[in-house]
């Protein structure tokens, strides 16, 4: 099953190629105008492939993949990273191989040309890094190479982006459907009702080996090596009739330990994916039990308002008394989100996914599920009658009237008298009174007062003539007695 973003919009894929440090990624949020990539002064930093479009006014649209950096080794990590690479070269129709300007072309640049040659696949040449040096020089360099195609640019600067665009869609095949490019983007990409889902957790617990299993290849890397994911990578995925965007984030560790400037920046991609998900799941290594970081990352999640699944993996090594041990760990260390689902799986199996994506379905509706302001209403109306609101200084809080706030996080908004006086307790009994009563699974739900207000606040009760005079003789006729 291809579950490549190229595949799902059918649209021309151009992959970006190179040694590593020539500028890939910011050439790709150049020609995307995003941030997505994440772009440092270091070499290897990009390892997954990393898609998206790249949309000029008046232009045909194209995916556009970035990929990591080919440095010839065919060991450990550099390995897995030009497998990555070179799964997108064989994917695409055109590739753009990047050259460093500054360092001239080098013994493996040559190799990596010899071996797209021997690919078949249309090649541009772009020259990266130009600002600053004699363009001509550096074409004369380069023109050694017998590429025809070649573009001098500054992908830093966006100089040369337009020139280089023009050159891709020059050399694209032609669409093979007669429906233009733009409509058949917008109709044939991922719907925007598929749930978006965030694996999330601790380093080396399973998120990539669970998106590997869930899409059945091998689209992102998975390592024993921890921290092997830098990036947030969106994929779709359609399974059992039904589409969803799975997100593959870093792993969170304690802000104690986190001293790079670039894990720093895969924390914040993590971060954004929670905020762009609408269901996320955490997992949990059952083999080394339940951590305060895995309540921390929780708590990510509730701070987003997000729709929460736990999924304790690498389930099937363990024997029955350490189930049982994880078992008791989780109800008890998270007992602030009894509301969220538990389930126990085994990524590099496959064992338990099908009753993992059923809970991300129950909670994803329940998380989308709209009220109406009657249904609502009537709801509080049963839960004031079975337990009354607390009396504070001799007098009750009224609850008149409710309505839906929104979701994500689900927001009930209760209007009426009083209502700064409840206790949290109260406002906990109602969250969970909903919670029941609609059967809402793996969605935080926050249910927020709002005093009705006096109309006569502020305003002076002005006397008319007559009512003057009339309080004048009252005033009179007491004093008298």
């Amino acid at each position: 099953m291809n579950t490549s973003p190229a595949t799902v919009a059918l649209l021309p894929v151009v992959a970006l190629v190179g040694r590593p440090n020539v500028g890939k990624s910011t050439l790709f949020n150049a020609l995307t105008r995003s941030r997505d990539a994440l772009v440092a002064d270091q070499p290897g930093l990009t390892r997954d492939r990393h898609y998206g479009f790249c949309r000029e006014e008046d232009k045909r649209p194209f995916v556009v993949v970035d990929t990591g950096g080919l440095t010839g080794e065919d060991e450990g990590m550099d390995a897995l990273t030009a497998r990555q690479a070179w799964a997108a070269i064989e994917e695409s129709d055109l590739v753009v191989l990047m050259l460093d300007a500054r360092d001239g072309l080098l013994g493996p640049d040559q190799d990596i040309l010899a071996k797209l040659r021997r690919s078949g696949k249309p090649l541009i040449v772009a020259v990266n890094k130009i600002d600053g040096l004699d363009e001509a020089s550096v074409n004369a360099e380069f023109a050694t190479l017998g590429i025809a195609a070649r573009v001098p640019i500054a992908a830093a600067h966006r100089r040369g982006i337009d020139v280089l665009v023009a050159t891709i869609l020059s050399r694209l095949p032609e669409l093979e459907s007669e429906e233009p490019a733009d409509e058949q983007m917008s109709s044939e990409k991922p719907l925007p009702t598929a749930p978006r889902v965030a694996m999330v957790g601790r380093p080396n617990v399973g998120k990539s080996t669970l998106v590997n299993r869930l899409l059945g290849e091998e689209r992102v890397i998975a390592s024993p090596i921890p921290g092997t994911t830098r990036d947030a990578i969106e994929i779709p995925l359609t399974r059992d009739g039904r589409d969803y965007v799975l997100i593959d984030t870093a792993g969170v560790r304690r802000r104690g330990k986190v001293a790079e400037a670039v894990e720093k920046f895969s924390v914040i991609k993590t971060l954004q994916a929670i905020e762009r998900a609408h269901v996320v799941v955490v997992l949990i290594d059952a083999a080394e039990g339940v951590t305060d970081q895995d309540a921390t990352v929780i708590g990510h999640v509730l701070d987003a308002g997000r729709a929460l699944v736990l999924a304790a993996n690498k389930w099937d090594g363990l024997a029955r008394d350490a189930r049982e041990r994880i078992k008791s760990e989780l109800e008890r260390k998270f007992v602030f989100v009894p509301w969220a689902e538990q389930v126990f799986i085994s990524a590099l199996h496959g064992s338990g996914l099908s009753e993992l994506l059923k809970a991300v379905q129950r909670a994803h509706q329940s998380a989308s599920r709209v009220f109406s302001s009657n249904e609502l209403t009537k709801a509080i109306e049963i839960a004031v009658e079975k337990v009354q609101p607390p009396m504070v200084r001799g007098r009750a809080a009224k609850l008149r009237y409710a309505h839906l706030g929104g979701n994500s996080p689900l927001r009930v908004i209760v209007h009426g008298s009083r209502l700064a006086s409840l206790p949290d307790s109260y406002r906990r009994y109602l969250e969970n009174f909903l919670r029941d009563r609609y059967e809402l699974v793996g969605v935080p739900i926050r249910v927020e007062m709002r005093d009705g207000e006096n109309p006569f606040a502020g305003r002076r009760n002005e006397l008319t003539e007559s009512q003057v005079r009339k309080r004048r003789r009252l005033i009179k006729h007491v004093r008298r007695r």
